[in-house]
């Protein structure tokens, strides 16, 4: 994908100069809908991502080119009209939030291309955010730290593109280290590093190839349960700013004065929070059967409490279940999109050709799977 994109650049601008950074898109081993709550996730990067090329231009203009939209894009780098194409809300929204932030851009080329399958779930647009965040921070030498990049590319999707996404898929493309998933207090930005080795095990994800879109959403109405249900508890335990805060005797405590959704989605979350602690503490000890068993926990939570799978989803579920995978759940935000799982090596081959004939036998449509390595963050390449 370097070579391609380097290629292509050449091609438009006509210069070999400039630099090649890339940013990955994430999975979500357990975690789910509790980063806009200020809890726990325990993501990673991944093996799939965004590579950009970018040079300095000299005027006061962004020229971009998308490889796999085959679209060109060119607006003032200062905050002016948003460019029509939907992609390029994501890099222009970029721009704007790092000159609040206090950087000082300036005009620039670019061409990038990804292998984040789209809509899957893997969180291609924060790939998308982070390279161009990383990048511009680097070239203009805007001193921005790491964290802020993270904020940029958060609020790129709020202030942007309509998504009032947490922190988690941002912090995880640019502080992604091999080997290691993130243990991320979203509350305060606080991190851990939790090494991820599994031995004897692949991560695979299976994409359901139903359409994986946020904005404008049921996403931003889960975010509003909790946050109704956060306002009644913090009547009585002031404390409580987000749903994090609070734990089942506060919940009950206000059970008769949340609707029975609101209820449903404040006792996943919490419980949520409560199997990433397990899970970390598994993830140490080396035991994956636990492991697995939360993440089972995880999907049938997001599935009858939370409401976010798909009869797709829920179906792949059971049968990684049937096979004897050892942990497996819808992952993202939902709606569509990859399951997460968990499969000893043994079992690879099975689960992967069940998958394949039963789901296409039940849904007409062939899955994809997409075996995923725990990689690096944001970083130049050269």
């Amino acid at each position: 994908m370097k070579q391609r994109v380097e290629a292509k650049f050449k091609e438009i601008f006509g210069t070999d100069e400039g630099a090649v950074y890339a940013s990955p898109g994430r999975v979500n081993l357990i975690g789910e809908h509790t980063d806009y709550n200020g809890g726990f996730v325990l993501p990673g990067a991944i093996d799939k991502g965004v590579v950009l090329k970018i040079r300095p231009n000299g005027t006061d203009k962004a020229n971009i080119y998308a490889i796999d939209m085959d679209q060109m894009v060119t607006y003032p780098v200062i905050e002016s009209e948003k460019p029509a194409p939907g992609w390029s809300h994501y890099v222009y929204g970029v721009n704007c939030e790092m000159q609040k932030a206090g950087a000082e851009l300036k005009g620039y080329d670019a061409v990038f291309a990804g292998d984040v399958p789209l809509g899957a779930g893997l969180s291609s647009s924060a790939a998308l955010e982070s390279a161009f965040a990383f990048a511009l921070n680097d070239m203009f030498n805007c001193g921005l730290d790491k964290k802020v990049l993270v904020k940029v590319g958060q609020m790129t999707e709020h202030n942007y593109c309509g998504t009032k996404c947490g922190i988690m898929d941002q912090f995880a493309s640019v502080f992604g280290k091999e080997g290691c998933l993130i243990k991320l207090d979203c509350s305060t930005m606080d991190y851990e590093y939790i090494p991820f080795h599994p031995k004897g095990y692949r991560v695979v994800l299976i994409d359901s190839k139903v359409k994986h879109e946020l904005v404008d959403s049921p996403y931003n109405r889960r975010r509003e349960s909790c946050e109704r249900v956060v306002a009644e508890i913090a009547k009585n335990h002031p404390q409580v700013k987000l749903l994090a805060d609070a734990d089942f005797a506060m919940l009950e405590e206000v059970k008769g004065d949340v609707s029975q959704e609101d209820y449903m989605r404040a006792t996943y979350v919490i419980g949520e929070n409560s199997r990433l602690a397990t899970t970390c503490k598994a993830l140490q000890e080396d035991d994956y059967d636990t492991v697995g068993k939360m993440v089972f926990e995880t999907h049938n939570g997001l599935s009858k409490l939370y409401e976010v799978s798909t009869p797709e989803l829920d179906f792949l579920n059971e049968l990684a279940k049937s096979v004897g995978v050892t942990g497996s759940r819808i992952m993202g935000g939902g709606f569509g999109g990859c399951t997460i799982n968990i499969v000893k090596d043994e079992l690879y081959d099975t689960f992967i050709n069940e998958v394949y004939k039963q789901y296409e036998a039940k849904f007409a449509v062939k899955p994809a799977v997409y075996d995923v390595k725990i990689s690096d963050g944001a970083r130049k390449l050269n």
